[in-house]
């Protein structure tokens, strides 16, 4: 399934618009033409970059993205400025935006440590005029963009022949700023846990990971998955590597990390391969926890791009090392998922599925 997509609206614009990814097609049409009579916004929040989409419902009740933008957060003092940035190159006048952030609501607060800035739904609907802001989970809200992900938009890690017959729940897994978890059973319609997985014990395997742990936590601790499978977690297991072979931490930045793998570097590439045996250990225990017929997919600002150091590296083989469940996880394919605009159509997926909306014509 394809989603018109306008990369761009607006007439002077003040981020770059991201490229789209393969298989969703750009839409040739303004957004005057392209808005649907019920549009809404839809927004996917992280602590680096905010996504926003306005989007209508199409004739099967699926989501049609009618315009997307991505914002660095840092460059923005809060959240209702980027909204209304958004907002002020279209035509639409959109009333209801379903927000989707890591963390979790409580006393109408989104609570998560990661955010730039404080985000309050109830506060949202009032700076901004609008009728309703939904919120929910950011994985969860990828969990439901599942049904709109295939060969065009994913690329395979470990490959399984699922038949229709036996797909079953989908586990889909993201380092970013943190680690976020997800799982979508299927159904009429399907339904998505929302977890907290990236909280578990981090469990060391041999005698290096050790060595690493006693670098990156104090003694006796709890120490999550989180601390290494993220963002900033790829960036401590190589500066604990560096501290373990006394030499001197030269990448200031994950993205420093990748680049120097790629170039060559021992220590960085060391270091994506730790990343890998462990979010291979991570994503076998979901797996099992959840029976995940239906895949693991792994979705991540920089995932896409160091594919081929994660197949070449241990990750496959610490998914399948998991005793008597071995054979039942050689069934399980694994996929990197492009996350993109993925947040954005699953929060808009969610969205329509509990609300009755009139489809867009034709």
């Amino acid at each position: 399934m394809t989603y018109p997509v306008i990369a761009s609206v607006r007439k002077t614009p003040t981020d770059e618009a991201p490229a789209i990814p393969h298989g969703w097609a750009a839409s040739t049409a303004t957004s005057t033409g392209a808005v649907g009579p019920v549009p809404f916004l839809a927004a996917d929040i992280g602590g680096t970059h905010a996504r926003l989409g306005l989007v209508a419902p199409q004739a099967d009740g699926s989501p049609r993205v009618l315009a997307y933008r991505s914002y660095r957060c840092a460059d923005h003092p809060h959240l209702d400025d980027i909204v209304r940035d958004f907002c002020a190159g279209l035509d639409a006048h959109p009333r209801e935006l379903v927000l989707a952030s890591a963390g979790y609501l409580h006393a109408g607060v989104v609570v998560n440590r990661n955010l730039a800035w404080p985000l309050v739904p109830a506060t949202l609907e009032r700076e901004l005029g609008l009728e309703r802001v939904r919120f929910l989970n950011d994985f969860e809200a990828l969990a439901h963009a599942i049904a709109h992900v295939d060969d065009t938009t994913s690329v395979p890690l470990k490959a399984a022949f699922v038949p229709d017959s036996d797909a079953g729940p989908v586990a889909v897994i993201g380092p970013g700023t943190g680690l976020g978890a997800a799982v979508w059973f299927p159904g009429e319609p399907p339904r998505v846990l929302a977890t907290e997985a990236g909280q578990m014990q981090l469990a060391a395997r041999g005698g290096l990971e050790r060595d690493i742990l006693d670098r990156i936590a104090p003694p006796d601790s709890h120490t999550p998955y989180e601390a290494v499978l993220s963002g900033p977690g790829l960036h401590r297991l190589y500066a604990a590597l560096c501290a373990v072979y006394d030499r001197y931490p030269a990448c200031a930045e994950p993205a420093d990390v990748v680049a120097a793998a790629q170039a060559g570097d021992e220590v960085a590439y060391e270091a994506l391969q730790l990343f890998g045996g462990w979010m291979g250990s991570f994503a076998g225990d979901l797996a099992m926890l959840y029976g995940t017929t239906g895949g693991v997919y792994l979705a991540g600002g920089f995932l896409s791009r160091i594919v081929d150091l994660l197949r070449c590296g241990p990750l496959v083989e610490r998914f399948l090392d998991k005793g008597v469940m071995r054979p039942f996880l050689h069934k399980v394919p694994i996929r990197v998922v492009d996350h993109g605009q993925l947040g954005v159509v699953g929060a808009a997926s969610w969205h329509l599925h509990s609300r009755t909306a009139r489809p867009v014509p034709g």
